[in-house]
């Protein structure tokens, strides 16, 4: 009786947390894993769950492999599955973690990221952008198309411009509800973000993530009044600020954060 129940409870899957919804469909899983480039010297899995995505990572590259896990009945239910992972499997916080411990530089990110913290786990990958040069990710539908949209689109926001300022992003393809438990109400999508060739926006990066930021928090208005905080009188008859923040283009607002700093700078002097 004893040895049938230790075996049962190793059976036992971990439950719903944070916000996580397990990919169940091995194929998907196969499919996302692939999508890794070879050239990556390290690859850290965030959330790995059940290990949907860990099984096809673990015995191909484990001296490079890492999971990061917050979860305990995930963590319990990983050791059990997959003992090789040893000290590769780390019971932690992503958004806390030092990335830095698992690889100097080319290091990629996978994971069927947690939908409620997702756009804060692509907020941690720009900390390390010098390390991370790749993300292979599930999310939310709709993240995937804000991530990967281009000037001109409804879906075009904060996201966009912060990552595609240093990373090219793809919309792969998308992932219907049923092939999760349990399942979520929304469809999902898997995204690639790979490291462009920039090392230096051009600007005061600060500044550029206060414009964006601003900007679009005050999407319906033209950027003369969402950044009118900003602004000094000898610019703000600019002809760009009568433009929506939608309509400008990563290296648009590159170039608006450089006006809006030489204004300031001779307005100083």
């Amino acid at each position: 009786m004893k040895t049938e129940d230790r075996r049962q409870k190793s059976e036992v899957r971990p439950k719903k947390a944070l916000g996580q919804h397990f990919l169940t469909d091995q194929n998907i899983a196969k499919k996302i894993v692939d999508q890794l480039s070879p050239d990556v010297e390290s690859v850290v899995e965030v959330g790995a769950g059940t290990g949907v995505l860990t099984q096809f990572m673990v015995n191909e590259i484990l001296d490079k492999f890492y999971v990061i896990e917050i979860d305990r009945e995930s963590i319990e239910y990983l050791q059990q599955h997959y003992p090789t992972l040893g000290d590769h499997l780390i019971q932690g916080d992503f958004l806390k973690a030092d990335l830095s411990q698992f690889g100097k530089q080319n290091m990629a990110i996978i994971g069927n990221f947690p939908y409620n913290i997702s756009s804060q786990i692509f907020f941690q990958v720009l900390k390390y952008k010098e390390q991370v040069v790749e993300v292979v990710g599930m999310v939310q539908k709709e993240m995937a198309e804000r991530m990967a949209a281009k000037e001109g689109s409804k879906t075009y926001g904060i996201l966009s411009v912060l990552m595609q300022a240093w990373y090219d992003i793809d919309y792969l393809f998308t992932v219907h509800e049923n092939v999760f438990n349990p399942p979520p109400k929304v469809k999902s999508a898997v995204i690639k973000m790979r490291r462009n060739t920039v090392t230096d926006l051009g600007c005061d990066e600060k500044l550029f993530v206060t414009i964006v930021k601003q900007a679009f928090n005050q999407r319906r208005k033209t950027l003369r009044n969402s950044l009118r905080t900003l602004l000094s009188p000898t610019i703000i008859e600019n002809e760009v600020f009568n433009k929506r923040p939608e309509q400008l283009s990563v290296k648009e607002f590159i170039d608006l954060t450089n006006l809006i700093s030489s204004s300031a700078s001779r307005d100083a002097q």
